[in-house]
């Protein structure tokens, strides 16, 4: 194996690929990165058991071949060359990069041992605006839990109903279920993507109205954007259903200017930092919410102009939570709905209702 080509081609596709590298592993190979050199290409692709990310690039082949090196020691290094054009080949020694008047060496590891992994037969599919999908994205996956308890959870229930594609997500304490526009796509189709791939996918998308494909078989989900693919394991169960979360009525409406509740939270937020459940008080009454906070640093109290319709309440919450969905919806109005101190609560949008989160209140003793 052999060839030349620009080193910012080279750290570019390796930058995209090591992602999916592993970390922790009684398998060294999958913390390598293959390369696979044919024709006119480069190909490097890494597999973590659960992520496969795989990118190409033009390059001057002198010998076909393949081998795999330790991705992330190779990232490194490449990262670390100028601008330049490099030389790589496979010698005795083990990998050997050319560059100026220099050369290095890297130890490999037999490329057959790199576990392929294939998509299989499609099942389903879509088409979408990249914009729309990564804003999808981004109003959502915040919600996925991070810890193993429920390993469903760590991943984004996406279906397909009609044009629109729903995504929701929650980890035990709060809820987000946000919508798009498709294209094209399988009707009533459902997935559930791990959070993780899709803010990989997310961050491959420049965005704009650009087409996205997203197919999937019954196990896994795969993506081409330009030169790079990325192919996912699904998660497999059944994931909680929003009808049996969302309260279906409330007692309790309040619509609040959203940049000036994003502040006065943000601000109570300051002297609770380290606290346990960071937690803030919203009073809502007549024509305001009261917004306030303590702590053994000091204290806050604040005042939001609002619009109440419905009875007055008192409402323990995360501060953090409170301020992930207000930063998530886009309007400069938003309406809180509420029932009892107890009951969980939602925030949408006040015009376009595409969004909505909900959160657990925190249980106080007084």
């Amino acid at each position: 194996m052999k060839f030349v080509c620009d080193s910012l081609d080279l750290s570019d596709a390796a930058v995209t690929v090591v992602k999916a590298c592993a970390t922790r592993t009684l398998t060294p190979v999958l913390e390598c990165i293959r390369m696979q050199v044919k024709n006119d290409k480069v190909t490097l692709s890494a597999y973590d058991g659960e992520l496969s990310i795989e990118k190409s690039f033009k390059a001057d082949v002198l010998e076909e071949g393949e081998a795999c090196v330790n991705g992330r020691l190779f990232t490194d290094f490449i990262g670390k060359i100028s601008h330049t054009q490099i030389t790589v080949g496979t010698e005795e020694k083990g990998l050997e990069i050319r560059y100026d008047d220099s050369r290095s060496f890297m130890q490999v590891l037999p490329a057959d041992e790199f576990p392929l992994l294939d998509c299989g037969d499609v099942a389903g599919s879509f088409e979408v605006e990249e914009g729309k999908f990564k804003n999808l994205v981004a109003r959502s996956i915040f919600c996925c839990a991070t810890d193993d308890s429920r390993p469903i959870l760590k991943g984004c229930l996406l279906e397909t109903e009609g044009k629109i594609l729903r995504a929701s997500a929650l980890d035990g304490y709060r809820m987000a279920t946000t919508e798009c526009e498709i294209k094209n796509g399988d009707d009533g189709k459902k997935i559930v993507c791990p959070a993780r791939t899709l803010g990989e996918i997310a961050r491959m998308l420049d965005g704009g109205e650009k087409t996205l494909t997203v197919e999937f078989s019954q196990n896994h989900l795969r993506v081409v954007v330009d030169e790079t693919t990325l192919i996912s394991r699904l998660y497999t169960g059944e994931f909680v259903r929003r009808e049996n979360i969302f309260p279906p009525s409330f007692t309790t409406e309040v619509c609040v200017k959203r940049n000036e509740l994003i502040e006065s939270v943000e601000r109570a937020s300051v002297l609770i930092r380290g606290e346990k459940n960071n937690l803030v008080i919203m009073e809502v009454k007549s024509g305001a919410v009261y917004v306030t906070a303590n702590s053994e640093i000091g204290n806050v109290a604040e005042k939001v102009s609002a619009e109440l319709e419905g009875k007055e309440i008192r409402i323990a919450m995360n501060g953090k939570y409170v301020l992930d969905a207000l930063k998530a919806l886009d309007e400069d109005e938003i309406v809180m709905y509420m029932n009892t101190p107890i009951a969980p609560f939602v925030l949408k949008n006040k015009e376009n209702k595409y969004g909505a989160y909900l959160i657990l209140p925190v249980r106080t003793t007084s």
